[in-house]
């Protein structure tokens, strides 16, 4: 597999550049390396879709949140588990949607030949999930605000659905107009035929010819075992409704999984603090601890255990997207001072404090420590 080329590094910016300075830079080398400034160049246009993807990814900030954490594996289907998944018929993989070049919208260099398909309105909410249920996967029910094809009409934005359609006047059937803003073109949809790039000429009277009615949709959603906090997931054509001619956009699900109290996630492991007692460290002892999938499993701490040691249990950690493979577990020992002793505890520390013969032994970690402490201060 080719080596995919960092996106800072494609903009040549750093890590931490500023949403202007990324900005900034983009516009600078979309100038140089548009193809309509460089007909025949493949270089040139391949350069120009490199720095294209690598804009829309940094100037959205959940997008460039998820690719400093993962790289280029949060926008291709199961998180590095292959080139399955993808985003057809439904969801199956994280969103890379979206990498369009946004200067085909914003330069009138050329122009683009013939009526291009366009989409409605994309959708994106959110919703919370608990550790466990992104562990086991969830099916969850999101409220949508959305647009659906017109009941009157059944989308066709005609009062009379048998009535013939004529090319828009205003956008000359291209579904957009492009509209001078300074430097740039920037290219909207025709607010004339809302996109479709036909007219109707008997506007149905409840949508006035969009095809479209404002509605609120109950969406099922599922959410499938191992996701990680800031996916999102594409449910193609769920978003609003195109109307007329105009093909429905997507609804995007931005999933985010709450901390728990006992377990703290990292990829496909997981790791819990587990606090013992001294006499629990020093001695021995066997411990039930639970697992994520709901059972206990039980953990045998050595005698002389120190805090900070960490024990490891495979296949006990956390789900892998897409894969019936399981991380690993990791207990990490805290051990406790006793406090609020009584007298008679403090009579047995301290005889025990009184029998120790060689302390080098008994705490090697305490004493090699001071005697670094020592030989620094004596130079």
């Amino acid at each position: 597999m080719a080596t995919r080329v960092d996106y800072y590094e494609t903009l040549s910016v750093s890590r931490t550049a500023s949403g202007d300075e990324i900005k900034k830079a983009y516009r600078k080398l979309a100038m140089r390396y548009h193809p309509d400034r460089n007909p025949g160049d493949e270089d040139a246009e391949k350069k120009f879709k490199e720095i294209s993807a690598a804009y829309d990814v940094l100037k959205d900030e959940q997008k460039r949140a998820a690719y400093d954490r993962f790289g280029h594996d949060a926008f291709e289907g199961g998180m590095g588990g292959g080139a399955g998944g993808g985003f057809g018929g439904g969801f199956g993989g994280f969103d890379a949607g979206g990498l369009g070049d946004i200067f085909e919208q914003m330069f009138n260099m050329g122009g683009r030949r013939g009526r291009q398909q366009r989409s409605a309105e994309d959708i994106q909410v959110q919703v919370t999930i608990s550790l466990t249920e992104a562990f086991s996967g969830v099916r969850k029910t999101v409220d949508v605000q959305t647009r659906k094809a017109c009941s009157s009409c059944n989308g066709s934005g005609s009062a009379d659905p048998k009535a013939s359609k004529s090319t828009c006047q205003t956008c000359h059937g291209q579904g957009a107009v492009r509209v001078q803003q300074g430097f740039f073109v920037v290219e909207r949809p025709c607010p004339t035929c809302h996109g479709a790039g036909q007219t109707v000429s008997d506007p149905c009277h409840s949508c006035h010819g969009s095809g479209t009615e404002a509605s609120q949709e109950s969406v099922s959603v599922s959410i499938p075992a191992g996701i990680e906090d800031g996916t999102r997931l594409r449910l193609s054509g769920k978003g609003e409704a195109g109307g007329n001619g105009v093909q429905p956009g997507d609804l995007y699900v931005l999933v985010s999984v709450d901390s728990h109290n006992l377990f703290e996630r990292d990829g496909a492991n997981i790791y819990c603090r587990v606090p013992l007692r001294m006499t629990q460290a020093a001695l021995g002892d066997e411990i039930e601890v639970p697992i994520i999938d709901g059972g206990r499993t039980t953990v045998r701490i050595p005698a002389g255990t120190q805090t900070g040691e960490t024990f490891r249990l495979r296949g006990k950690g956390f789900s892998v997207l897409h894969s019936s493979a399981r991380g690993d577990m990791y207990i990490r020992i805290t051990v406790e001072t006793p406090n609020h002793l009584t007298k008679r505890q403090r009579e047995l520390l301290e005889e025990f404090e009184n029998e120790i013969d060689d302390p080098s032994k008994a705490s090697p970690e305490h004493e090699g420590f001071f005697a670094r402490v020592k030989k620094f201060l004596d130079r």
